[in-house]
């Protein structure tokens, strides 16, 4: 019975889909009250990894075996981002982007962790093809991740640090 899978991954698909008019309309807001973008060069990578770990979800995932334990630990992973991107409300975006005058978030999650939206990241990165058993897409795509991670972390670090 494949119909699970097909759950999951509409799920998803319609999860980050409404996530990303979040985002715009938040980046959009922000940008009329002073805000500009950081690291725009490297977007378009983080876009294109996301949107292929999802196009390989969708093409190897749906099967017959649905594993229990790391979609329990997926669903947990979607209380903590819906943590983040509460927290941060209106200045959550798929972006970098710098209010001038604003001081950072220092509450939720962020109390603990200068960036527990892309520990969330990662994580979801590496369990979700698990729940389809497929190491091989979750390793593959934890390293292209890495990747991208490592430069953006890199250029929101330096940007936060100026709003210090």
């Amino acid at each position: 019975m494949i119909w699970p899978a097909y759950l999951i991954l509409a799920l998803l698909t319609l999860q980050r889909l409404g996530e990303l008019v979040l985002a715009e309309r938040n980046t959009s807001r922000l940008c009329a009250r002073g805000a500009h973008e950081v690291g725009r060069s490297h977007y378009p990578f983080v876009v294109a990894v996301h949107a292929a770990w999802l196009a390989a979800l969708w093409l190897l995932g749906p099967g017959p075996a649905i594993h229990v334990v790391p979609l329990l630990v997926y669903i947990a992973l979607q209380l903590a981002r819906i943590w983040v991107i509460a927290t941060l409300g209106d200045r959550w975006t798929t972006r970098i982007i710098v209010l001038p005058g604003e001081p950072l978030v220092r509450r939720g999650p962020y109390r603990w962790l200068d960036h527990p939206n892309y520990l969330i990241v990662v994580a979801e990165i590496a369990v979700l093809p698990l729940v389809f058993g497929l190491p091989i897409v979750a390793a593959v795509f934890s390293v292209l991740n890495a990747i991208v991670l490592w430069v953006r972390i890199r250029e929101e670090n330096q940007a936060l640090s100026e709003q210090r």
